[in-house]
């Protein structure tokens, strides 16, 4: 299985984070798109299948857990991998009682991120695109 098939939409009004993180994936052969919220980031749903959701929990706006509420209930097949600079106990609960199905810490190491996605495409049995 391919793991670097699957879609993934970055969501982070960091630009350089954002940046960044996208050209190491789309490097590693992840087919990938970046927006800089979660408005963006529920427009970009609308239109386009994604499989997994890479974003940032403090955004202006729309945070990242509100954007994990409206993802959980509108696009259930979609799974969000939250991104924090924070290691908050309340706000990981809070995001894994909203559905999200794991975390990475800023700054994101390309190894930890492939493990999560490749755990998640296992465990989650993402279809293929």
């Amino acid at each position: 299985m391919d793991f670097a098939k699957y879609k993934i939409l970055i969501v982070d009004d960091e630009e350089n984070s954002r940046v960044c993180l996208g050209k190491l994936l789309d490097q590693a052969g992840y087919d990938v798109e970046c927006v800089a919220d979660g408005y963006k980031a529920l427009d970009y749903l609308q239109s386009s299948h994604v499989n997994i959701v890479l974003s940032d929990i403090k955004m202006p706006g729309m945070d990242g857990l509100s954007l994990l509420q409206e993802i959980h209930s509108t696009y259930p097949q979609t799974h969000v991998v939250m991104v924090t600079a924070h290691g908050e106990v309340e706000t990981y609960l809070e995001a894994v009682n909203l559905g999200a199905c794991d975390f990475v810490h800023k700054p994101v190491r390309l190894n930890e991120l492939k493990l999560v996605l490749e755990k998640l495409s296992i465990t989650q049995a993402l279809p293929l695109p």
